[in-house]
C-alpha cells in the first residue's frame, strides 16, 4: 500500500512455485515462471519463459517460449524458441523446439523434433 492507502502495483517480473507447493491442474501464466515444486496437469506460458528447478517433479505437458529443465518432466515439452536441458534434467515425453541444447547427463525418453519453428 502507498502512503495514501491505495494499492501499489506489483513489481514482480516472474512467478515462482516453491519446493513445498504441489499444484494439480492447469497452470497458465502471463509472466516468466520458475517451478521448484510439483505440478500435475499442464503448464502454458505462451510467449514467456519457464524454468524447472533441480528438485522439481513435473507431470504435465509444457508450452512456453523458452524452457530450461533442471528437474524431472513427464509429459510433452514444446517451446517456440528453445529448450535447454541441463545435466540434472530429464524428459519422459516428446520434445519439440526450433533449438535444443542438451547437457551431458541429461536424458530424453521420447521423440525429438528440432529445427522448425512453431506457434505454441
Amino acid at each position: 500500500m502507498s502512503a495514501d492507502g491505495t494499492p501499489t502495483p506489483e513489481r514482480r517480473v516472474a512467478g515462482w512455485i516453491g519446493q513445498a507447493v504441489r499444484v494439480e491442474g492447469k497452470v497458465i501464466s502471463t509472466e516468466d515462471l520458475t517451478i521448484d515444486g510439483q505440478v500435475d496437469g499442464s503448464i502454458e506460458l505462451g510467449d514467456h519463459s519457464l524454468t524447472i528447478g533441480i528438485g522439481a517433479e513435473i507431470k504435465a505437458d509444457l508450452t512456453a517460449k523458452a524452457i530450461v529443465i533442471n528437474g524431472s518432466v513427464t509429459g510433452n515439452v514444446r517451446a517456440s524458441e528453445r529448450i535447454d536441458l541441463r545435466a540434472t534434467g530429464s524428459i519422459e515425453g516428446n520434445v519439440n523446439a526450433p533449438r535444443l541444447a542438451m547437457a551431458g547427463g541429461a536424458t530424453v525418453n521420447g521423440k525429438i523434433e528440432s529445427g522448425s519453428k512453431f506457434s505454441p
